[in-house]
């Protein structure tokens, strides 16, 4: 095996995909013996330096950061899951720890449905069909049905919300950046604890904020992402 392959997920270049996982496959002797844990941070370290997302997104998340006074999170799709690559954690105590390159399903995640809401409809029901369904927590949604219904009411408010679905204690609104072309392109939500917020408190009060902060995320996006 070589060390692309170590590193990508069987060679298909998504460094990303094992942000997450770089511990577990130290901890399970899979990088190869010249490849050092170092190298491997380095690694996934490359791919987010200079990102065109990141670039035009970071100074809104951060000011939604601060307005909002809850964590606020990026996040890009990969089949079935969104990869967070940034998070700008609340100063206030939140105990739900959730670093780059963390990935979770779009069905049961704010950023998920808000993603799925902003493509067309036959597309959103293709990934819900290939998606693997379980409970992270009793509050997860997995009737399609039901998912299908709060995709739809997500695509006519604008962003989406998950309540408790995949960690207990974390209310999150999420909302799609989008391409130039109109598709979507990743999703930014925030995150605010039940010990400080119910969802309605939340919808109201940071949804508008929050669909700022993607529509000027959004804007000259995919003129920076063709110079890349």
């Amino acid at each position: 095996m070589t060390t692309e392959e170590v590193f990508t997920n069987l060679n298909n270049g998504a460094v990303r995909d094992n942000l997450t996982g770089l511990v577990w496959l130290r901890d399970a002797r899979c990088f190869v013996p010249q490849t050092t844990w170092h190298q491997a941070l380095s690694l996934a370290n490359a791919y987010l330096t200079g990102h065109p997302l990141l670039e035009q997104a970071t100074t809104h998340l951060v000011d939604l950061n601060q307005v909002s006074g809850e964590s606020v999170s990026l996040s890009e799709p990969d089949d079935t899951d969104m990869v967070y690559i940034a998070r700008f954690p609340s100063r206030k105590r939140f105990f739900i720890h959730m670093p780059v390159g963390h990935r979770l399903p779009m069905y049961c995640t704010a950023a998920g449905r808000a993603y799925l809401s902003a493509l067309p409809e036959p597309e959103a029901h293709l990934i819900l069909h290939r998606s693997v369904f379980r409970k992270f927590t009793p509050m997860t949604t997995t009737d399609p049905d039901r998912l299908l219904a709060l995709i739809d009411a997500a695509r006519k408010a604008g962003y989406a919300w998950a309540d408790e679905e995949a960690y207990r204690g974390d209310l999150t609104i999420g909302a799609a950046i989008l391409g130039d072309d109109g598709r979507p392109i990743a999703a930014v939500n925030i995150s605010g604890p039940t010990s400080r917020w119910t969802m309605d408190e939340l919808r109201s009060k940071m949804s508008s904020v929050l669909l700022e902060t993607a529509r000027a995320a959004s804007s000259g996006i995919a003129s920076r992402l063709s110079d890349q």
